[in-house]
């Protein structure tokens, strides 16, 4: 029999009993057809997204920077007709981070160690909800960390998932898994997509009339990012794993940070929407704006002296607009305090000093 998809095209539904499979759906492009070649051989599927907190779609969304609230991941399944499941996973992902077993990327990005974690989560929700395999939109040799044939390989066996790891856009090129062997999908219709280029996947999306969809690393980690890796470790060092929060994981992607000579944490908002983020943290520590003149929102983390307060408040007064007067008025406010203070804005070069 037949169903229409929401795009207009008629999928043909196997008649016996349906195969249910979880689909990683990040909402890119390789994902998007990966589901949608799932959907052609009748597969039940639901899309699984694993939130870990740590990409730069979050950032852009709580700043206001993608037009729509909705995710990628969201905006996708919609458009497939599917129903999202999403699981959280940052406090298990954390450790990962910190003490990947196959070692980092270019930064501090444990590519082969994630996509590990990811296919665990995603391997625990399909044997609780008796899905029969996983497939992602995996592209061989289209990431040189984690996509390399041996690499596919390490996250197959890594995982738990040796055969049941169905890379539908490279799967003729890469050795039969069990849905195959088995008939649930048909080899034979499935691809052999290789390298870089997205040319064959824009080639598909076409076929199936998939007009819609991001462009590369649209919700890129921020792991992968030297400024991000580089706040990371200096957080690691100075405030340790344990303070490693979502909602400081989220920080370090915002501002700009730097390090006080007593090692007291600032971060300085550079536009209105991180300095309404920013002016949301009052129980972080000690907020502070420019009263007179257009100003950043500042936040010194902590519980810092008067001598910490002061120096915060003449960053602030650099970055307004009122820079290069002698004097600035700063407000200061944390739950305990409120107060102004006058104060002359630091001098750039000793600001650059100070940048993580």
């Amino acid at each position: 029999m037949t169903q229409p998809l929401p795009c207009g095209i008629l999928l043909i539904v196997k008649s016996e009993k349906s195969i249910r499979a979880v689909g990683l759906l990040s909402g890119g492009l390789d994902s998007i057809l990966a589901t949608r070649v799932m959907l052609e051989q009748g597969i039940a599927v639901t899309p699984v997204h694993i939130e870990t907190g740590l990409t730069y779609e979050r950032r852009n969304r709580l700043t206001r920077r993608q037009a729509s609230q909705e995710s990628r991941a969201e905006r996708a399944a919609r458009m497939l007709g599917l129903d999202l499941v999403s699981l959280r996973a940052f406090e298990d992902y954390i450790p990962v981070v910190l003490n990947p077993k196959h070692g980092y990327g270019s930064q501090m990005n444990p590519c082969v160690d994630c996509r590990i974690f990811l296919l665990r989560q995603a391997k625990r929700w399909m044997e609780e909800h008796d899905h029969q395999f996983i497939f992602t939109g995996e592209v061989l040799g289209q990431r040189p960390n984690s996509q390399l044939r041996h690499a596919l390989r390490t996250v197959e066996r890594g995982s738990g998932l040796e055969g049941l790891l169905l890379r539908p856009l490279s799967a003729k090129l890469l050795e039969p898994t069990i849905p195959e062997e088995r008939g649930w999908v048909e080899r034979d219709n499935l691809y052999a997509f290789q390298g870089r280029s997205r040319g064959p996947q824009m080639a598909l999306a076409q076929e199936f009339g998939i007009t819609e969809y991001p462009q590369p690393a649209g919700g890129g980690c921020f792991l992968v990012d030297k400024t991000y890796s580089r706040r990371l470790r200096d957080f690691l060092d100075h405030e340790g794993p344990d303070a490693l929060t979502s909602e400081q994981a989220l920080l370090l992607a915002i501002g700009r940070h730097l390090r006080l000579p007593s090692q007291r944490r600032v971060v300085v908002g550079r536009h209105h929407e991180e300095n309404a983020h920013i002016a949301s943290l009052q129980d972080q520590g000690v907020l502070m704006t420019t009263i007179d003149d257009p100003g950043p929102t500042t936040l010194v983390s902590g519980d810092p002296t008067e001598g910490e307060i002061e120096l915060a408040a003449r960053i602030t007064g650099r970055y307004s607009s009122a820079g290069d007067r002698e004097a600035v008025r700063v407000k200061l406010l944390n739950d305990n305090l409120s107060a102004i203070v006058t104060v002359a804005p630091l001098a750039p070069a000793e600001i650059r000093s100070l940048m993580i």
